[in-house]
This record gives C-alpha cells, sequence and structure tokens, in this order.
C-alpha cells in the first residue's frame, strides 16, 4: 500500500465502515485507524447503540480493501499512550462494502480498573503465615550446613 497521513484524507479518498464494541474507554474522534502498524484512516465518531454497545465510526482510504472477516481492536501506543483502532485483516476474499458493520472486535482494555482489581483485589483474603520462619525450615533440613 503506498503511505499516506491520515490527516489529510478527504471523504472522496475514503469509505466509511463502523465497529461495535462493549467498551471504547479512552478512544476518541481523531484517533488513528491502523493495519500492521501503518495508519490507513482515523475515528470519526463514537455513539452508543440502543443496545448500549459501543459504536465507532471509522474512515478508511479507498486503496485499502479489509476483508469481511477482518478484526478491529482497540490498541494503546505504549503502555499509557493514546488509543487507536487497529485492523488484523482475514483471510476471506469478500471485502467490507462501504458503511459495514464490523462485529468481530476486541475492546478497550480500562487500565485503571485492571490495575484497582491487581492492588486491591486481595485486601479480603488473610495472607497464611508459616509455622515456623523459612531460614530456620533451611537449617533443620540441611544441618550438614551448621
Amino acid at each position: 500500500f503506498p503511505s499516506h497521513d491520515n490527516t489529510s484524507m478527504s471523504q472522496t479518498e475514503t469509505y466509511p465502515l463502523r465497529a461495535r464494541f462493549s467498551n471504547l474507554s479512552g478512544l476518541s474522534a481523531g484517533a488513528t485507524v491502523s493495519v500492521a502498524g501503518v495508519p490507513i484512516g482515523a475515528v470519526t465518531r463514537l455513539s452508543l447503540s440502543d443496545d448500549f454497545s459501543a459504536i465507532a465510526e471509522l474512515r478508511v482510504r479507498k486503496d485499502v480493501k479489509i476483508p469481511d472477516d477482518s478484526v478491529a481492536s482497540v490498541r494503546s501506543k505504549g503502555l499509557l499512550g493514546d488509543k487507536f483502532v487497529a485492523l488484523s485483516p482475514g483471510g476471506s476474499d469478500q471485502f467490507l462494502s462501504p458503511d459495514a458493520l464490523i462485529t468481530d472486535t476486541e475492546s478497550s482494555v480500562d487500565l485503571e480498573s485492571l490495575l484497582s482489581r491487581f492492588a486491591f483485589g486481595n485486601v479480603d483474603q488473610k495472607k497464611e503465615t508459616p509455622s515456623e520462619p523459612p531460614i530456620k525450615e533451611l537449617n533443620s533440613a540441611t544441618p550438614e550446613l551448621k
């Protein structure tokens, strides 16, 4: 694919796609859409569907045909970087038509709730304490070291 800067794409050079996610936390309009790390488009709008799914509206370069079994994922540039939509092309010979809805998606990971669960998840569990210190166990198991 030729290299293009997605900020200069007009609507005549792109076509619209939509992707349904359970969570778009941290993603915003203007975010990059990429395939294999190469920018091919942008997120134009985020909305909530009638069934409370999150819908990302995308514009993709016309010269990039996306197979209809592709997966859309919300990813992050680095650990705390900006979110973007990564498209992973499938192997189908059929391509998504303009305005098609991608339903095979991987939602945004909510880093705050993940860290909070990791940090505070075991608060109610009592830690087991060994009956004797590990050094004593080591010394009693190896009398020749005394």
